[in-house]
């Protein structure tokens, strides 16, 4: 039986998706940047979160699924240049320090979920030019969560973007092994490229690596802890899958993005989405 409550969380609204079936859950805060707080399966979350973040409005939450919108990464110098016009931009964009606005929520014999949007304002055309509205709908059907998302331009040009999300998945090791079919990764720690051969190890590492050459548009790894098997997969618009960690925290973080870091800058792999047009996409984690 699946069900959808909404209750307070101190400043906050959580809208919680449930399924007494399979004890499964999924927490969304639309006012903190339209985050997803928490995923269970069979009574077992699968994500970490630190909760002093969550409260803290002047903080980026650590943990969670936040949301990447319209960049993913970084700027050199928190800026880029666009028509002749230098523009600053937070790291992964500003979606996740904004407000959404919950549009509807469903339940039914076979999935509850919620969906929520997001408008461009004054605000964020300081940062992004551009007239948009983003809506995500989070949909819980036993074991696996599904977002869809639609990235709208209501713009006169195109509209550069290239969204990600950023999953800590809640594990306290480093080295996992990861099933895919890419051969080879980016260390942005010392920007070699490196095989992959068997496990891929975190420890040490400041900086994120990122998953170059994967064709399929899946990855999968086991949690230790839960003895569960994690399973990632995306739309093709998602070229690549970055992992990253922190020292001494209990997480590890896979991460589909559509392009590299500093992409509005580098301009080789942005995603333009024509005036009046719309981009749909999706991205599961299933629990095994």
């Amino acid at each position: 039986m699946y069900g959808v409550k909404v209750y307070s969380d101190n400043q906050y609204h959580v809208y919680e998706l449930n399924d007494a079936k399979s004890n499964s859950w999924v927490k969304v805060v639309p006012e903190r940047g339209g985050i997803i707080i928490g995923f269970g399966v069979e009574g077992e979350e699968v994500l970490f979160l630190n909760k002093e973040t969550l409260d803290n409005p002047e903080k980026n939450i650590r943990g969670g699924i936040p949301i990447l919108f319209p960049i993913s990464g970084q700027l050199e110098n928190g800026e880029y240049e666009w028509n002749g016009k230098v523009y600053k931009m937070r790291n992964h964009g500003f979606a996740r320090n904004l407000p959404w606005e919950v549009t509807e929520t469903s339940q039914n014999e076979n999935d509850a979920s919620i969906t929520i949007k997001l408008k461009s304002n004054n605000e964020t055309m300081e940062f992004h030019p551009f007239e948009f509205e983003v809506t995500f709908t989070y949909i819980l059907s036993g074991n696996k969560l599904t977002i869809n998302q639609e990235y709208s331009n209501h713009s006169e040009a195109p509209m550069p973007i290239y969204s990600g999300f950023h999953p800590y998945f809640k594990t306290t090791s480093e080295n996992l092994t990861y099933q895919t079919d890419a051969k080879t990764y980016l260390d942005y720690n010392n920007m070699q490229t490196e095989k992959i051969e068997g496990s891929i190890d975190l420890t040490g590492k400041k900086e994120s690596l990122v998953l170059l050459d994967a064709v399929k548009k899946e990855i999968s790894f086991t949690l230790p802890e839960m003895k569960k098997e994690i399973v990632l997969t995306y739309s093709d618009v998602f070229k690549y899958i970055v992992l990253w960690t922190e020292k001494d925290q209990d997480f590890i973080c896979v991460e589909p993005w559509m392009a590299l870091t500093n992409e509005l800058n580098k301009k080789g792999e942005l995603v333009l989405i024509q005036p009046g047009e719309t981009l749909s996409s999706s991205f599961s984690i299933s629990v095994k």
